[in-house]
């Protein structure tokens, strides 16, 4: 099998070519959390509107640093960016995009289509169907927009030319380690709860679990998701699971790790933390590694 390449996925994922392409961003609100200044921005490429959240720690904390912060699913469309500031049952209080900021970092945190403030858009089966007939993915849908969000980061004065992470839970983990596999400009990626084999899972008859934002057409004639991931070295990767989460079985889970740990080397600045014992759920142990992850990885400027 060929080694998968950006181009290709791009091309998998319905684009013939990177949607690279700052949009309008417009502030629509601004108001005080803890220590923070949360904005509300909307971020228009003329098309389509992406709501977003902005969390700017107070300046004498602030880092320097900027993370893209992507949401999960959890069957509950009407959280999306939402839960950048209120969380949801799966992940530990406070809410992790509030920690994140409160430990110096810019979180960004955009809907995705069908979820938030995006859920007149039409239910995620009807989105992702009418991009299938058109030969594009739901999936190729939401990085698009999270490449829209990040290519228009230059209305934040405070981050321009600042590195750049990502991080995610479950749906975040896959648009996370998705989004710094096509794009060289994320500085280090960590994702929790969603990273497996796909053929592993197929064989585990555990891939019906995930909705329908995540197929990919013939993605498995190229490659998996450790290979997707594997693009990602040698930039910094933190991949964070649990044994009894159904989304990553250990016979799905196993060899996508053994996969990365291979591509990183000995010396590679990938991370792995294993619980046997917690399911699909953050852990005070994800968390800690999280923060001291991205505090080593993107340092002060």
């Amino acid at each position: 099998m060929a080694q998968l390449t950006r181009d290709t996925l791009w091309s998998l994922l319905g684009y013939d070519r990177p949607p690279v392409k700052g949009g309008e961003v417009v502030v629509e609100e601004d108001y005080r959390l803890r220590d923070l200044t949360v904005q509300k921005v909307g971020i228009s490429d003329g098309r389509r509107m992406v709501p977003t959240v902005v969390l700017l720690p107070r300046a004498a904390a602030r880092r320097g640093s900027v993370l893209i912060y992507c949401h999960a699913h959890g069957h509950r469309h009407d959280i999306g960016k939402a839960e950048c500031l209120e969380g949801r049952p799966a992940l530990l209080d406070p809410p992790l995009g509030v920690a994140l900021a409160e430990a110096g970092h810019i979180v960004v945190c955009p809907d995705m289509p069908g979820f938030g403030e995006r859920v007149d858009e039409g239910t995620e089966s009807a989105l992702a169907k009418a991009l299938h007939w058109h030969g594009g993915t739901l999936l190729g849908q939401m990085l698009a927009d999270l490449c829209l969000v990040r290519d228009s980061l230059a209305f934040l004065p405070v981050a321009q030319g600042a590195p750049c992470g990502v991080a995610g839970f479950s749906m975040g983990a896959f648009l996370s380690f998705w989004l710094a596999a096509l794009r060289p400009d994320f500085a280090a990626c960590a994702h929790m709860c969603g990273f497996a084999s796909l053929s592993g899972l197929i064989a585990a008859d555990g891939h019906d679990l995930h909705a329908p934002y995540l197929t990919v057409p013939g993605l498995l004639r190229h490659g998996d998701m450790q290979d997707v991931a594997a693009l990602i070295a040698p930039r910094p990767q933190l991949v964070a699971s649990g044994l009894q989460d159904p989304l990553t079985p250990a016979s799905a889970l196993e060899p996508a790790l053994l996969h990365l740990l291979h591509v990183y080397g000995e010396n590679g600045d990938l991370t792995v933390l294993t619980d046997q014992d917690t399911g699909h759920v953050e852990t005070p142990r994800m968390r800690s590694q999280v923060l001291a992850f991205f505090n080593r990885t993107l340092p002060p400027a």
